[in-house]
């Protein structure tokens, strides 16, 4: 479930002062020897999808609205936006420069589940509170049969530098 932070990050003067004052933190990202975590073409970023670890550890697994439910789904969104931001702080260098173009959010869900912009709403929020007018974006969010390792959610971003 996302916290009710009692500090309000608007307040703080750089994205990364905003991350902080929400008690969060960049996760660092293992390489992996079958992809890469982020590629530039032109002036776009594009953002290997991620899922929702934590030190390591896939935080959930199964299908939303079978298995997990929608505050957990939520939650799980969340985590998986902040490995997309600490991809695209690899790529760009600062918090401060990412600027959020489009933002794709897979949700693997039953059939009759149709709240899979709810789950995204999760990843949107964050990003706005964090980043400002840079993290307004395009978004798509798209219910699925499976994601990888049986992931509830899974994003995959496009950025540009800010």
């Amino acid at each position: 479930m996302i916290k009710n932070h009692e500090t309000s990050a608007a307040n703080t003067d750089s994205a990364s002062d905003r991350l902080q004052a929400l008690g969060l933190a960049l996760p660092k990202l293992r390489e992996n020897p079958h992809y890469v975590h982020h590629r530039t073409v032109g002036s776009s970023i594009h953002i290997s999808g991620q899922l929702p670890y934590r030190d390591g550890w896939l935080l959930g697994q199964g299908t939303v609205s079978r298995d997990i439910d929608l505050e957990t789904a939520r939650s799980l969104a969340h985590d998986a936006v902040l490995n997309c931001l600490a991809a695209a702080v690899q790529a760009v260098g600062d918090l401060d420069r990412v600027r959020i173009v489009q933002m794709l959010v897979f949700v693997a869900s039953t059939p009759d589940f149709g709240e899979q912009s709810q789950v995204a709403n999760a990843a949107s929020e964050l990003l706005i509170e964090v980043l400002g007018e840079n993290g307004r974006h395009a978004r798509t969010a798209i219910g699925v049969a499976g994601l990888p390792l049986n992931s509830p959610v899974e994003i995959q971003m496009v950025i540009a530098a800010a």
